[in-house]
């Protein structure tokens, strides 16, 4: 039997409507359109075929405290918003970073907003190979600590934070164990974020999954392999060409350069499902129940997060898809549910000249 367009998004807002009461959280607005047919599709048409704004980055190297550096790209605000105008911070995804489709979507809505926008590039991920023996990581909250120290000390205006995917994670972490210190942001996002580690890996290491994850291994094989000619015998060569999942890849290279004991031992301190009753900070939590990354089932219910914490989960969607109307689709509702729900966390600032997408 076949559906039309229409029966196909009447089906997935009463789906949405079922899941969210039954976890005692407000329907989503996200209604993906019937053309983009299953959570990978709807994962890598947005990635691959969006039509994006090109923001004008202006690059910025910092040197860290322990001897390396880190680069970040920002998006100044229009001179009308004035030097108290809001800073948007955003935390990119594996092997992501400014020139991702979130990010540049996010970047140039942030503009429209009358904001500033950064994007602070992980180690290794802004071009050039970093100098220490370590890379980034899921937990990787005293990094996202530092940056966003830095960035409260020296802006005039309030700041906002969201991460995407690995970013997210990261955020995610540095908002729990922060709790009220974390206060130097006015209100968060995370989008996509793989709250449970170990479920998304398992999604990550069978059928189609592992496209996505030979597309990581491909770009961490080679970066590793760089930081091996810097620091000879650092882990073993033959062992990180072997790697055929992350789980792997990471107790060769990510678990010992980053001080874990093991894969395992990484994946569950870098979940941070549990910690999500600690997060004070107004944060929104947006997955969609299909991402081919994390099952729908580990998503947490009202519960299990903290009254600080908004849940969003869309019936679709994908992983940091969100597309939304024909063929071949538009990619600003992502940007602007983030946006939307940081802006009453902030001073008035110029409304986006768009209507909502």
């Amino acid at each position: 039997m076949s559906t039309t367009g229409d029966e196909a998004a009447n089906y997935d807002a009463a789906s949405n409507a079922a899941v969210t009461a039954l976890n005692g959280m407000l329907p989503s607005s996200y209604r993906a359109p019937f053309w983009l047919a299953g959570p990978h599709i709807e994962t890598i048409v947005p990635a691959l075929f969006s039509r994006l704004p090109t923001p004008a980055y202006r690059r910025e190297r910092w040197d860290t405290p322990d001897g390396d550096f880190i680069e970040l790209d920002w998006v100044d605000a229009p001179a009308s918003a004035g030097a108290h105008a809001p800073l948007f911070v955003l935390f990119h995804g594996l092997e992501g970073g400014s020139g991702s489709h979130y990010a540049r979507a996010l970047a140039a809505e942030a503009h429209a907003h009358g904001w500033h926008a950064v994007i602070p590039h992980f180690r290794s991920c802004s071009g050039p190979m970093n100098l220490l023996p370590r890379f980034y990581h899921l937990a990787d909250a005293a990094e996202v600590d530092w940056v966003l120290r830095r960035l409260a000390a020296r802006h005039a205006g309030p700041l906002v934070a969201a991460g995407v995917s690995l970013g997210g994670n990261v955020l995610l972490h540095w908002l729990a164990q922060q709790r009220e210190d974390a206060r130097i942001v006015r209100a968060a996002a995370a989008i996509s974020a793989p709250l449970d580690v170990h479920a998304g890996g398992k999604m990550l290491a069978s059928g189609f999954g592992m496209i996505y994850t030979r597309s990581f291994l491909k770009t961490l094989k080679v970066k590793a392999l760089q930081k091996l000619d810097q620091f000879p015998g650092l882990f073993d060569a033959d062992a990180l060409l072997a790697c055929r999942n992350m789980y792997e890849f990471d107790g060769v290279v990510t678990a010992p350069l980053h001080g874990f004991r093991d894969a395992h031992d990484y994946w569950t301190q870098a979940t941070v499902r549990p910690k999500l009753g600690e997060i004070t900070v107004p944060t929104l939590l947006l997955n969609a129940r299909n991402d081919p990354f994390l099952p729908g089932h580990v998503l947490p219910a009202r519960h299990e997060v903290s009254d600080a914490v908004e849940l969003d989960q869309p019936e679709r969607g994908g992983h940091v898809g969100f597309m939304t109307g024909p063929f071949p689709g538009r990619s600003q509702w992502l940007a602007q549910r983030v946006t939307g729900y940081l802006s009453p966390y902030l001073p008035a600032s110029r409304a986006a000249p768009h209507a909502h997408g």
